[in-house]
């Protein structure tokens, strides 16, 4: 079980990976998590603000931001996603929310292959509110068919290049196993998920039974969102979450 750090006073803890985001989140005692979608995707600059001041409307600080779903135009090269993800960092920082060079953050950025947004957007985020009698929360990020913090994606990858039904088993079997590792992480597995969501644009029908439904992964369903993962070479991702309350801001 991989090691979670505690932030008191953002009201919850996460698992360490990369530096653009934590694996997961889960919300400490006393606390739950929110989940906030936009009606319509937000161009980054000002997704910012908007968050900023929906958390200043609940009385919350900054910090307690910790988690976010993205939509960019089209997957990045290796290089370009490292520039985004020091862009998007960066503001992190100026918020208080990196600790001690960590990013505790859980996200997802993915990209619709479909009227896709002409620049990187936000699509979601979550937050903690004080909650004495909540049960826990949580927010898995999402993961691609990849070893994260190895240096590239490429020379990680599960079955690179192979879209037929075997590969795409192999790519879903590595990631909902990592979902796994995360969920055990935060306390947590499929029977305490209110939401997960599958980012492909490749056919999953032939293991969706076997490999996702039969392990628990769609006691409420299945998203299937039409998109890319975020790092061209990549073809499965997948995140999920338990949260007891999710609202919709408008445009």
């Amino acid at each position: 079980m991989a090691e979670t750090i505690a932030l008191a006073d953002a009201g919850y803890r996460f698992i360490p990976a990369v530096f653009q985001y934590s694996a997961g989140v889960v919300a400490l005692p006393g606390f739950r998590i929110e989940r906030a979608r936009f009606a319509e995707p937000v161009p980054m600059a000002e997704g910012w603000r908007r968050i900023a001041a929906h958390l200043a409307a609940f009385g919350r600080p900054r910090t307690a931001f910790c988690a976010c779903e993205l939509r960019s135009p089209a997957p990045f090269t290796e290089e370009s996603f490292i520039a985004f993800n020091r862009g998007y960092a960066a503001v992190l920082g100026e918020w208080g929310v990196l600790r001690e060079g960590r990013n505790p953050v859980a996200r997802s950025n993915v990209c619709p292959e479909i009227t896709p947004p002409a620049e990187p957007c936000f699509h979601a985020f979550c937050y903690t509110m004080p909650d004495p009698a909540a049960a826990a929360s949580f927010v898995v990020s999402g993961s691609g068919e990849t070893r994260e913090g190895q240096g590239n994606y490429r020379d990680h990858t599960v079955a690179p290049g192979d879209t037929s039904p075997a590969g795409m088993r192999a790519k879903a079997r590595f990631v909902l196993g990592e979902m796994e590792r995360r969920m055990a992480a935060l306390g947590a597995g499929w029977g305490a998920t209110t939401a997960v969501q599958a980012y492909t644009v490749h056919d999953i029908h032939p293991f969706l039974a076997e490999e996702v439904v039969r392990r628990g992964a769609a006691r409420h369903g299945l998203t299937w969102q039409f998109c890319r993962p975020p790092v061209v070479g990549l073809d499965f991702e997948m995140d999920c979450r338990g949260l007891p309350l999710e609202r919709v801001l408008p445009a």
